[in-house]
C-alpha cells in the first residue's frame, strides 16, 4: 500500500464511518473500483489502524459526555445503589444497546467475512441501507430528546447496529434510522448512535489488535498506514461535527439517494467486469 492509497482510504474511512453511507462498503468498493492491488496483509493492518483512528475521533468529540458517564457510574458503584443520574442511565442504555452487536459478531463472523470478499454483496447491502434511511424518513416521528430514551429504544437501536456488521449496511445509518423510528429527535438519534459505536469499536480494535500482533511482518506496513490513521481521525472528527449540525436541520434523504446510487453503480460495475 502506497502513502497515497493510505491517505485516500483514511479520508474515505473518516468520512464514511460516521456519515450514514457505510465505511465498510467504501473500503471494499473504492480500491476495487480503482483497480488497486493491495496486499492482504497491508489491507488488514490498515483496517485495524483506521478503525482506531475513527475511535480516537469519536472519543475526543464526546470526551465531556464520556467523563460524566464514567463519573456517574463510579459514584453509583461506590454507593452500591442506583441513582436518578441521567448520565448513569445513558451508560446503561449504551451497554444494553451494545449486546446485540457483540452477539451478532460472534455468531455470524464467517458469513460476514465472506461478504467482505464480494463487491456484489456489498452493493446489495448498500441498497438495504438506502431502504432503511428512506423508511425512517417515511415512518419516523422524531420528537423525543435523548433523555427520554427507554431500554426498548436502546435495544431496538442495538439490533440495528448488529445488522450493520454486514459490509454495506451503514452502522450510523441503521442506528440513526432505528432511533428515528422510535421517535427520537434527529440529533438525539445521531448522538446515541455515535456513543453506541464506542464500545463496539473498542472491542473490534482489541480483537483485531491481537490478530495483528500475531501477524509476521505486519510492523513493516505500519509507517505508511499511519497516514491513514491520522487522516481517519481528523476527517472523522470533522464528520461527526458536520453531521450533528446537518441532521438538526435536514432529513437523511440525501444519504439514502447516495447509497442507492452507489449500490446500483457497484452492481453495474460488477456486471460489466463479469
Amino acid at each position: 500500500m502506497s502513502w497515497f492509497q493510505a491517505l485516500v482510504l483514511g479520508i474515505v474511512q473518516g468520512l464514511t464511518e460516521f456519515l450514514p453511507v457505510s465505511s465498510s462498503a467504501h473500503l471494499v468498493l473504492v480500491p476495487w473500483a480503482l483497480g488497486w492491488d493491495v496486499d492482504p496483509e497491508a489491507a488488514f493492518v490498515f483496517d485495524v489502524l483506521v478503525q482506531l483512528g475513527t475511535l480516537v475521533a469519536v472519543v475526543i468529540y464526546f470526551w465531556t459526555d464520556l467523563m460524566q458517564m464514567l463519573r456517574s457510574t463510579l459514584r453509583a458503584a461506590i454507593a452500591r445503589r442506583r441513582t436518578g443520574d441521567a448520565h448513569l442511565r445513558l451508560t446503561w442504555l449504551v451497554v444494553l444497546g451494545t449486546i446485540p452487536a457483540v452477539a451478532a459478531g460472534l455468531l455470524l463472523k464467517p458469513v460476514v467475512e465472506a461478504a467482505f470478499g464480494s463487491p456484489t454483496a456489498v452493493s446489495v447491502f448498500l441498497l438495504v441501507t438506502a431502504g432503511l434511511l428512506l423508511g425512517a424518513e417515511r415512518f419516523g416521528r422524531p420528537a423525543a430528546p435523548l433523555e427520554s430514551a427507554t431500554w426498548i429504544d436502546a435495544l431496538w437501536v442495538g439490533l440495528a447496529q448488529a445488522l450493520s456488521i454486514f459490509p454495506g449496511i451503514s452502522r450510523s445509518g441503521s442506528t440513526i434510522a432505528a432511533g428515528l423510528t422510535r421517535g427520537l429527535q434527529r440529533t438525539a438519534a445521531a448522538r446515541f448512535s455515535f456513543l453506541l459505536s464506542i464500545p463496539v469499536m473498542i472491542g473490534a480494535g482489541l480483537v483485531a489488535g491481537l490478530d495483528l500482533a500475531a501477524l509476521p511482518g505486519a510492523a513493516a506496513y505500519v509507517p505508511t498506514v499511519l497516514v491513514g490513521f491520522v487522516a481517519a481521525a481528523v476527517v472523522g472528527y470533522l464528520s461527526i461535527r458536520w453531521l450533528l449540525a446537518f441532521v438538526s436541520r435536514h432529513s437523511l434523504t440525501v444519504f439514502s439517494l447516495y447509497c442507492l446510487a452507489a449500490g446500483v453503480a457497484g452492481l453495474l460495475l460488477s456486471w460489466l467486469r463479469g
